[in-house]
């Protein structure tokens, strides 16, 4: 678990350089926002967040399930984590912020998911 990074991970450069490709400038994990968001484009006054499918609990995804040993801790800290994220999004919009979540499992296809974001930013 402490090889685990919370920044910087491949599925996560890979929408950077999506986004920086499609003309967009941005900047990271900004400590001034709520939940300090991963991505921040202030001109669009929008934020992203990328999630990853097991740590942030992504519903319907077969991936993103809760380990069976220690159950309920793990599904206290998941869900932990689910709440706390709702919450943060919640303060961002209450701020006038745009808060899309890219999900870790959508970095498979790059094509749809830069189709997604142009469509979210224009």
């Amino acid at each position: 678990m402490s090889r685990i990074t919370g920044r910087d991970t491949s599925p996560e450069k890979l929408v950077r350089s999506l986004l920086h490709r499609m003309g967009f400038r941005f900047s990271l994990h900004r400590k001034d926002l709520p939940g300090k968001p991963d991505i921040v484009m202030p001109r669009h006054r929008t934020v992203i967040f990328f999630h990853g499918r097991f740590w942030h609990l992504h519903r319907n995804c077969k991936q993103a399930r809760i380990p069976k040993t220690r159950y309920a801790w793990w599904k206290a800290k998941l869900e932990g984590n689910a709440a706390r994220d709702l919450k943060k999004r919640t303060e961002l919009r209450k701020l006038g912020w745009r808060v899309p979540t890219v999900w870790e499992c959508e970095t498979a296809k790059p094509e749809k998911l830069r189709r997604r974001l142009e469509r979210l930013l224009a």
